[in-house]
């Protein structure tokens, strides 16, 4: 302890002092890396700028939460994985650069949205759709129960009460989902208005709109050779590097790019299962079989041994309803039997039957229900209930009109359903079982067509319902032989030494590509496939064919061309990548790469060999040329002015104009017309005008509308992209 204290007096301050100043560089540190939101001068902590305006990281993770929240309210796609998370994140850099555009241009135009305004979106008898729809654990919360519609009174009191009492939510999960619907619709409210005010300013001239009228009248009749590319050999059009790029300058829209892109060549080692893992499966099923077979409690049984507990479902399933490929060989086994293992869906399984019946695949039913309680408090009291019960089921014994009795005893559920029928089907018997009684759902599903029995469904102290049916059995369908199966799974996955292996070949295969030609002879040596990621752009978190790929697509903004990834990337714990860069394609005018260069010789070659076989046949009549090529003259009736599509021919508009044109002669021979895989020679048989319709003003002003609403669907789906693509945005991938 002595020597302790000597180097405490000793050494004490200069201890501090060393403290002191590690402290201080560690926070100077922190501050240069953005921690303390550039207080220090930091690096910038945005993850682009649209016009100017700057894109804050932590802002964009808002978003992409809200953008996640608002997907699980509306969508049935399940909980999100890696690929849907990649796409939400692209999504909104495309939504905050529109956003922030469009904000822009209503800033400068007034476009506001008032507080009143943003009350009736939320609020209001004509809320956002959104609003309307919201749902919570799977339902919608504000729907009346009684008119079933959009109740907006419900909107506002259910807030408060949970706003009051946060026991009501205590996960806050409910105000979470809640206040991201409200933050997205009052925020999109500017933007909706300004698309709206885009769209709605569609507008067709009469005189087109009697044009386009006029020449949906007009009708032709062709006679056609079809001269296909495959009649000129491709060595007798060979393509040149001058010759692609002549082609490109010459259809330059084609091949312009509005960002930057990049293209890889890659090679995929996915992480599946080898035949060990199979056999570890189904050794471990083989080993519970015994076990399976003995016990009494099945669903304890299978929830501790199987991988997926969905599979289990106490209802009584026919084969064609099991939803296997297996159902009609397990249906066959006998009760208290096991079969399996299996694979199906790609987990392997073994199946026990545990009961078989004959029962109807579905039933139609009628009722009348009188409840006893709401689970609060009593509405009427059981002994009149009951009374009332016995007294309908002697009426209707008697004669009475069930009709009559049900809108007098039942008039609520009489007004949304008259006829009282409920169709059931054998998937929800042990939900009938669960919520009713299994007296009930027995009766339901083993009763006979036309047998009628009162019931006493006594819940108050589970779910708080009580009440009497008096049900009848109307019809039962598809009646037959049904099994309770009870499913045991386990899935089909790679072990870590299956796993080590894969690594380990994909790991070889880049320590011995180092350079692009490298990869390719690694290629061809170890037997794998190589295939091309291209279009690739910095505001990408998708590879086509990868799935969410985001360290490839940073890395791939960093290497050079012909440079390999050194290690293999690691993807969604489904496979290892390694990847080549091909091309840096920047703003502008198409690169020309490996993986662009066939799809570019095969336009140049088409494009060669249509003159070619022009040229051939100039002046040549239809008959000639068909005895040349071997195919006989064929002939197309009702080729439609206002349609580029020609039955038989498909989409050829190049044909049709040369149908109509008013200098091509009839009977004369066409030029030669490219068309798709092929060179089209025609000659008109006849044009025609089909005879005008009653009422040409009525035509007329329908061709007006027709051609308005193309146009506002057409500013609705270009608007986007159009204004995103003439404004500046500049990404800064470090920080996404």
């Amino acid at each position: 302890m002595a020597v302790i204290q000597k180097i405490r007096n000793k050494y004490g301050k200069i201890a501090g002092g060393v403290i002191g100043v590690a402290l201080v560089s560690f926070i100077i540190s922190d501050a240069r890396n953005g921690s303390f939101g550039g207080i220090f001068g930091g690096h910038d902590t945005n993850v682009m700028t649209v016009n100017g305006t700057k894109i804050e990281s932590k802002e964009y993770e808002l978003r992409v939460k809200e953008y996640e929240t608002l997907t699980s309210i509306y969508s049935n796609r399940g909980p999100l994985d890696d690929a849907a998370r990649a796409q939400i994140r692209e999504q909104v850099l495309q939504s905050i650069s529109y956003e922030t555009i469009v904000n822009g241009i209503c800033d400068k135009m007034g476009i506001q949205t008032s507080e009143q305004e943003a009350k009736d979106l939320i609020y209001g008898q004509n809320a956002h759709p959104l609003v309307q729809q919201f749902k919570f654990n799977g339902r919608q919360i504000f729907i009346n129960p009684d008119t079933k519609q959009f109740d907006p009174a419900i909107v506002k009191g259910y807030e408060d009460e949970i706003t009051k009492d946060p026991k009501k939510d205590p996960s806050g999960t409910y105000l979470e989902h809640w206040n991201a619907v409200k933050g997205y619709v009052i925020r999109m409210a500017r933007i909706d208005k300004f698309n709206t005010m885009m769209s709605a300013s569609a507008y067709a001239p009469l005189y087109q709109a009697k044009r386009s009228a006029a020449n949906a009248d007009m009708m032709a009749s062709i006679r056609y050779i079809k001269v296909p590319f495959t009649a000129i050999p491709d060595d007798q059009a060979k393509v040149t590097d001058e010759d692609i790029k002549a082609f490109m300058q010459k259809h330059k829209a084609m091949f312009e790019t509005d960002q930057a892109s990049r293209t890889i060549d890659y090679v995929s080692f996915d992480i599946v299962p080898a035949s060990a893992d199979s056999s570890r499966a189904t050794g471990a099923l083989e080993e519970m079989k015994d076990e399976f077979t003995k016990t009494k409690d099945d669903k304890t049984f299978v929830g501790n041994k199987t991988d997926d507990i969905n599979l289990y479902n106490e209802a009584f399933v026919s084969a064609k309803n099991f939803g296997s490929r297996y159902a009609d060989t397990i249906m066959k086994q006998s009760v208290g039997s096991i079969y399996g293992p299996y694979l199906d869906n790609g987990s392997f399984r073994i199946s026990k039957v545990v009961d078989k019946k004959v029962l109807p695949d579905s039933v139609k039913i009628r009722q009348i229900v009188i409840r006893v309680s709401d689970g609060k408090q009593t509405i009427t009291p059981d002994s009149v209930v009951k009374s009332r019960m016995d007294s309908i089921a002697a009426a209707i014994r008697g004669g009475a009109s069930f009709d009559s009795l049900f809108s007098k005893y039942d008039p609520q559920t009489f007004a949304q359903n008259p006829k009282g029928e409920v169709p059931v089907t054998l998937q929800v018997m042990p939900q009938l079982t669960e919520q009713l009684s299994k007296e009930f759902s027995d009766f339901v599903f083993e009763g006979k067509s036309g047998e009628k029995k009162v019931f006493k469904v006594d819940n108050s102290k589970t779910s708080g319902y009580y009440a009497y049916h008096y049900v009848e059995i109307i019809e039962q369908t598809a009646i037959g032989q049904t099994m309770k199966v009870a499913t045991i799974s386990k899935s089909l996955v790679p072990s870590d030494s299956t796993v080590n292996a894969i690594f380990g070949r994909a790991n070889e295969f880049a320590s011995k590509s180092t350079s692009a030609a490298e990869f390719d002879a690694s290629v061809k040596k170890m037997g794998v496939d190589k295939r091309v990621g291209d279009g690739i752009k910095e505001s990408s978190f998708t590879i086509q064919g990868l799935g969410a790929a985001r360290d490839i697509i940073k890395w791939a903004y960093t290497a050079k061309v012909g440079e390999v990834s050194k290690d293999p990337f690691r993807l969604n714990d489904q496979r290892y990548v390694v990847a080549k860069l091909v091309s840096i394609d920047e703003k502008g005018m198409l690169t020309v790469n490996s993986a662009n260069r066939p799809m570019l010789e095969q336009r140049v070659r088409e494009e060669k060999k249509a003159d070619m076989i022009a040229a051939k046949y100039k002046g040549a009549s239809l008959e000639s040329i068909g005895t040349s090529v071997s195919m006989p003259v064929q002939q197309a009736d009702s080729v439609k002015f206002n349609a580029s599509f020609i039955p038989n021919l498909g989409y050829e508009p190049k044909v049709v104009g040369y149908a109509f044109n008013a200098g091509f002669q009839p009977n004369a021979v066409s030029p030669g017309i490219k068309g798709q895989g092929g060179v089209y020679f025609i000659s008109v048989v006849n044009r025609a005008t089909t005879p005008a319709s009653a009422d040409p003003m009525m035509q007329i002003m329908m061709e007006r509308r027709q051609e308005e609403g193309q146009l506002r669907n057409y500013i609705g789906q270009m608007l986007q992209p159009m204004l995103t693509k003439k404004a500046e945005v500049k990404y800064n991938m470090s920080n996404f």
